[in-house]
């Protein structure tokens, strides 16, 4: 089943879908606490979590994958548009130009995970990092057909930082987060924060989503027999060899 922006959208504008909005924004703030001056893009349907990313940055747009479909955004009223359609197996972006990537109802939905994380390698810089978020398999949110999360192939822990180490990127941090059950119903909206400070400490396993932050880390090429070790900057100077002392 292919799930369109239509759907999302439709999905983030409803109680239940504002409320999931908040409680990931909560946690993508606590990772990323200062984005000032970075370049930031969302992959997927990133859009609901981009805008709590954009005063501070440098620049912040968002790619959807072609067959998603797009929409205009942000959607305040004259706002420039900073959303395009993309092949996410061929992102149209320069290499090593971005500073964080966010990447949101994709990777459930993808045919090819690891061409697609290899471009999102590609275009990162090389310290930069990334956050995956992706519907946890041992969740209600993944057997629930009412939201997004439901929809595709849900992962496990493990398997998503696999993914991403198979991609070449260094695993950070992984935060557990939508605790509550996936219902409208208004007691339970009203006590979304409470399950996530009783679920995040008693019951992680049960998580409705997984938000796995991964960086890009190039380490220097070291030269087996030649002695010296290459970076940056040329080849590192040789240690200087103390000589034995003469016997007079």
């Amino acid at each position: 089943m292919t799930i369109s922006t239509y759907d999302l959208k439709t999905f983030y504008n409803t109680r239940l879908g504002r409320a999931t909005r908040r409680i990931i924004n909560m946690r993508i703030n606590e990772i990323w606490d200062d984005c000032k001056g970075l370049r930031v893009m969302g992959c997927g349907y990133a859009t609901p979590y981009l805008r709590e990313l954009m005063p501070e940055s440098e620049r912040c747009f968002a790619l959807m994958p072609a067959n998603y479909g797009a929409h205009h955004w942000p959607t305040t009223s004259g706002a420039q548009n900073l959303l395009a359609l993309s092949n996410r197996y061929e992102l149209p972006i320069e290499t090593n130009s971005i500073d964080r990537i966010l990447i949101a109802h994709d990777l459930e939905h993808c045919e090819y995970i690891s061409q697609n994380l290899a471009e999102v390698w590609r275009v990162l810089k090389s310290n930069g990092r990334v956050i995956v978020i992706a519907p946890n398999r041992s969740g209600l949110w993944a057997r629930s057909d009412r939201t997004p999360f439901g929809q595709g192939r849900p992962f496990s822990t493990s398997q998503l930082c696999k993914l991403l180490k198979d991609s070449k990127f260094i695993h950070e941090r992984t935060e557990e987060t939508l605790f509550m059950p996936p219902t409208a119903y208004t007691p339970i909206l009203r006590l979304a924060e409470t399950f996530e400070r009783i679920g995040k400490t008693a019951f992680p396993i049960v998580s409705g989503v997984h938000i796995v932050e991964a960086s890009k880390q190039i380490y220097a090429r070291v030269d087996k027999g030649s002695g010296s070790a290459v970076r940056a900057g040329g080849l590192m100077p040789k240690p200087a060899v103390s000589q034995p002392l003469k016997r007079s």
